[in-house]
């Protein structure tokens, strides 16, 4: 943990606060949400209770917020992925990083209440209109078929790759985005 002094005071808080959510992810990971504390929290971040209590009002909030982190850290990786590749290999570039985080993140009771928030529905409403563009921009290249909405071809390729969550290898991940590219393609 930075020294308060050493740094901005708003660096300090993002520190404590960054802190909080690692510390929070590896207890739940551990005990489960049902078996963490703040005392537990307060304690893996090396900060006192009533600090604790200062950035976050309880355990829900804290996993809200490490959530939300890991959306925005998600959607990073897909803009990341977007923009390393080359424009005729952007949307199969994207829809196989998308898929893989799906792999990488089955769904466990924790993350199904956690998707019910605010912050979810934004996070997909985005990442609809950021596959969209992805597929307008392709169609326009003469890739993919023109006879289906780019919008509704957006939701399409989200639920399709969701299901890779449940897939047990990589190999898989990979024919399941081979199957919804060719969908996709005239």
């Amino acid at each position: 943990m930075p020294k308060l002094w050493n740094e901005t005071i708003e660096a300090h808080r993002d520190a404590v606060r960054a802190a909080t959510l690692d510390a929070a992810a590896e207890l739940v990971a551990e005990h489960g949400p049902a078996g963490v504390t703040m005392s537990q929290i307060a304690k893996a971040t090396g900060i006192g209770r009533a600090t604790l209590y200062k950035y976050f009002p309880d355990i829900d909030t804290i996993l809200t917020a490490w959530h939300e982190r890991q959306v925005r850290s998600h959607l990073e990786e897909l803009a990341r992925v977007r923009d390393r590749a080359e424009s005729s290999e952007r949307l199969e570039a994207v829809l196989t990083a998308y898929a893989v985080l799906s792999f990488q993140h089955p769904r466990s009771d924790l993350a199904g209440s956690l998707h019910r928030a605010d912050h979810v529905s934004q996070a997909r409403q985005h990442l609809h209109g950021f596959i969209r563009d992805l597929l307008v921009e392709a169609a326009a290249a003469g890739d993919l078929r023109t006879d289906v909405p780019a919008a509704e071809l957006a939701t399409y390729c989200l639920h399709a790759l969701t299901a890779a969550n449940t897939l047990r290898s990589k190999a898989a991940v990979r024919r399941l985005v081979a199957v919804t590219l060719s969908g996709l393609r005239r």
